[in-house]
């Protein structure tokens, strides 16, 4: 038997917008189940209830409609190109219709219940998608503007009342961790998949057993939060119940007169190409939202790294990459052991060399390079344990990559000699020149290594006879960023190549150099 389930919206909107949410709703494909309509009438304009009523006059069997009292709401809720504006007791009375729709549905028998907001255009495939992933509670991303000149963010979040940052019980984190923290949620969220989240409304699907359970809007009296559905989202949550957000189906969300012709070129998109949930879709407000997702492996070489910052920079990574290879070269700490713990879940291949290769550099990056190959590459991600990109790099890495027409990624990299300044002069101008760090593998193609035993790169020499691009996002090198750091790397250096064969003498020689010129990182 297919599953019944209620369509509803609170509705107050102008018929431009209107229209179209209607529309959006005819062209769901629900083959799987029986759909029936409620619309909580709260428009002011006749023309708006005119096109409700037309609409149930369509479906007279499965379309009902509840006249609310739209005279108690006409001094709380206005919208303009800016933003929307709500007062409490609009809020609070929107949350009441929303209660009294659930138990409409509880009565009648429904299976569910998808309460979506009257300003979003729906992909075809959306309520299929969201009853195909058997969660109790589960919404379909869209990405707004909330302010005309902010970046898309979108309708879900992690925690409290719009937090993107996921951060455990007493655990501190610094302006940098935050603004990290939040890049990477974001950037999984355009990629297609089922994400846990925090809290989320405006196009949700509720399994009748959560509304069994006592999920509703109303008010939790010792909240502050603004918002009906963060009191939804809380009482969930208390009642154990979790919350998904799907995104492989964005909704358009037309928050906006202005979005009104993007919206329906939109639609014209969807309609004309008659995309699948596994095509590549319409991507709300955020153009190219969806992308297919390139495959990443990250390589790296480590030695004793325990201490370091390597913890931070793999938890980090991890949340990006599809693989990783880890090379320990001869570590006598507890190196190899931090890898597979903060990897756990990613798979992870790990070779230990019993004594270190380093001294001979070259023999070292052929048996990095020969491990990653073993576990069949699509992009190569090569980064040494003291290396990070800067967070809004995460934003833009599968689009970069799904988009690239080029083979050879190059960056720029800076020497971090502070955790807020970067060296700049003579002998320190690594970042004035672009450096492969992600490369596409090919196997059709010969990749043949320079003969240099030290600084003989990480990478094959001849990588650049394949098309190359450069990207300005920046990464930071923190491997000289203490005096005790650059004390062992003099040592080093001095003891690897004591004629300066391989790099250059004045170089090193500055490197303990006790008055630099440092320049602050911008970010």
């Amino acid at each position: 038997m297919k599953p019944r389930i209620l369509i509803g919206s609170v509705i107050r909107q102008s018929p431009s917008i209107l229209e179209l949410f209607l529309q959006s709703l005819t062209k769901l494909d629900c083959p799987f189940a029986d759909i029936h309509y409620i619309f909580a009438d709260d428009n002011t304009d006749n023309s708006s209830s005119n096109l409700l009523n037309r609409f149930a006059e369509d479906f007279p069997n499965a379309a009902s409609i509840i006249s609310c009292n739209p005279q108690e709401l006409d001094s709380g809720y206005r919208r303009d190109e800016t933003t929307h504006y709500w007062d409490n007791s609009s809020i609070w009375k929107v949350a009441e219709y929303k209660n009294g729709i659930i138990q409409h549905c509880l009565h009648l028998g429904y299976d569910a219940l998808f309460f979506v907001d009257s300003d979003l255009l729906l992909h075809p495939k959306t309520l299929q998608i969201l009853w195909d992933t058997d969660k109790q509670i589960v919404s379909e991303i869209f990405w707004t503007k909330w302010q005309p000149t902010s970046l898309p963010l979108p309708q879900v979040w992690l925690n409290d009342e719009y937090s993107f940052i996921e951060q455990t019980e007493q655990e501190v984190l610094t302006e940098e961790q935050k603004k990290v923290s939040q890049f990477v949620f974001l950037s999984k969220l355009r990629i297609p998949g089922l994400y846990e989240v925090g809290g989320l409304g405006a196009c949700t699907l509720i399994r009748r057993t959560a509304l069994e359970k006592g999920v509703h809007f109303g008010k939790i009296k010792n909240l502050s939060f603004w918002g009906e559905d963060r009191h939804f989202c809380i009482r969930a949550a208390a009642l154990g119940i979790d919350l998904y957000v799907d995104t492989h189906v964005p909704a358009f969300h037309i928050y906006r007169d202005s979005d009104l012709e993007p919206a329906r070129k939109w639609v014209q998109e969807y309609d004309e190409t008659n995309l699948s949930s596994e095509s590549r879709l319409p991507g709300s407000n955020l153009p190219d939202t969806l992308i297919t997702k390139p495959r990443i492996t990250l390589t790296m070489v480590v030695h004793n790294e325990a201490g370091s910052r390597l913890a931070d920079i793999l938890g980090e990574l991890k949340h990006f990459i599809d693989h990783a290879v880890i090379i320990d070269d001869g570590s006598t700490d507890d190196t190899a052991e931090l890898c597979k713990e903060v990897l756990k879940g990613t798979p992870l291949h790990v070779i230990k060399n019993e004594t270190p290769h380093f001294p001979d550099e070259l023999s070292l990056r052929r048996q990095q390079w020969n491990e990653t190959l073993s576990v069949n590459p699509e992009w190569i991600l090569n980064l040494d344990a003291d290396e990070m990109f800067e967070s809004k790099f995460w934003m833009q890495l599968h689009e970069m990559l799904s988009s690239a027409t080029g083979d050879v990624a190059c960056f720029r990299l800076y020497d971090m000699w502070s955790n807020t300044h970067y060296r700049e002069d003579q002998f320190w101008r690594s970042h004035f020149t672009y450096r492969p760090f992600l490369i596409r593998f090919n196997p059709r193609f010969n990749y043949k290594w320079s003969d240099r035993s030290f600084h003989c790169g990480r990478f094959p020499a001849n990588i650049f006879e394949q098309p190359s691009f450069i990207s300005n996002y920046r990464l930071k090198h923190w491997g000289w960023a203490t005096p005790e750091i650059r004390q062992k790397k003099y040592e080093r250096y001095k003891k690897l190549d004591p004629e300066a064969k391989y790099g250059w003498k004045e170089q090193y020689e500055s490197i303990l150099d006790p008055n630099p010129r440092l320049v602050a990182w911008n970010n």
